[in-house]
């Protein structure tokens, strides 16, 4: 396992017109950490994941890994294991002989091989399958033994997965995800996960880094990704639905939409001239009957039953949001109510970034 550090690192393909398919960034990746690299296809988390196995050398920066510049180092050179998003087996060999096919490449004497084969078997629940050859089974236990390739070696630096359970069943990617989770509280590895499924990065992550457009919008906690939202595209990217923003002017000091001052929990005063708006979870907007503090003028312009829940969405001016239905309140398509915005819940934003 290794502490693996990126300084000012970027990434230009060649004929792209100059475009940055991965703008220059710095972070650090803990040893044995689980990290998720989210965001939706083509906003650089495979390059960025190339980049520090050694599939890709940057235009620009330096990749350490425990302090070692491996910058043009090959992947042989840097003890990454990579799994892919569809599975990669010897289909002629046994599944003890593709779990084993690291470790023999590396000499390892028999006894401490086979212990170490049964071990990741038993973890991914392969035992019985140890000596079938990989062509006789499934999409998913193929894929389990792509993740006991990358698994079985425990010196390995880092264990890269580009989304790994895409051909997978539903029902299996769950049973998945939650083994992933079990063996990185069970052997301590550093794990980095690609996925633009935030069920699957929110659940697996302890930290997650949400990308955009060749940019790291932000890194945190699930918990911090949905209730602090530092840029607007994770406020929309993070949630289901995503987070309401409802367009806002800075008068007197305050926010203010449709001529009512709104209070959020940002502290500071927007810089002059940015575009402003207000961003509140769903779960967290109050449709309220009667005009009172922090509360527009609204009309409910639909009503979603979800079976757990019921959904309302309000029309504020031009603006379309959701609010979750709260027992209690009668709501009726076309009817007029107040949306209430909880000042400690909202959040104003500048030019798409959140004001501390």
């Amino acid at each position: 396992m290794a502490r693996i550090d990126l300084e000012d690192v970027g990434h230009r393909y060649a004929g792209a017109d100059d475009a940055w398919a991965l703008r220059p960034m710095t972070m650090t990746w803990n040893d044995g950490g689980a990290y998720a690299l989210l965001g939706p296809s083509g906003c650089g988390k495979t390059t960025l994941l190339n980049i520090i196995s050694g599939l890709i050398t940057p235009t620009h920066g330096k990749v350490l890994f425990d302090g070692r510049d491996v910058t043009a180092l090959p992947p042989e050179s840097r003890n990454i294991a990579q799994v892919f998003q569809f599975p990669v087996v010897y289909d002629t060999m046994t599944v003890f002989d593709n779990l084993a096919f690291p470790l023999r490449n590396r000499g390892w004497n028999t006894a401490k091989l086979r212990q170490r084969v049964e071990e990741v078997a038993d973890i991914l629940e392969l035992q019985t399958e140890l000596g079938r050859r990989a062509r006789a089974l499934s999409a998913d236990q193929k894929q389990k033994i792509s993740l006991g390739r990358g698994l079985v070696r425990p010196d390995v630096a880092a264990v890269l997965f580009d989304e790994p359970l895409t051909v997978i069943d539903p029902h299996l990617k769950w049973l998945l995800r939650r083994k992933l989770k079990q063996i990185h509280q069970q052997l301590k590895l550093s794990l980095l996960y690609v996925t633009h499924d935030q069920t699957e990065a929110l659940t697996f992550a302890d930290q997650v880094v949400v990308m955009s457009q060749g940019e790291i919008v932000q890194v945190g906690t699930p918990e911090q990704l949905f209730e602090t939202p530092a840029h607007r595209f994770v406020g929309h990217f993070i949630g289901s639905p995503g987070m309401n923003f409802l367009p806002c002017e800075w008068s007197t000091g305050a926010a203010t939409i449709a001529g009512v001052r709104v209070a959020t929990s940002s502290a500071q005063a927007p810089p002059a001239g940015a575009a402003l708006s207000i961003g509140v979870r769903p779960e967290y907007l109050e449709i309220a009957p009667t005009p009172g503090p922090n509360a527009v003028p609204a009309r409910i312009a639909a009503i979603r039953d979800q079976g757990i829940q019921t959904m309302v969405q309000l029309e504020v001016g031009t603006s379309l949001v959701w609010a979750k239905l709260r027992d209690g309140f009668d709501a009726r398509p076309a009817a007029t109510a107040f949306a209430h915005l909880p000042p400690a819940r909202c959040a104003l934003y500048a030019d798409e970034r959140r004001v501390p």
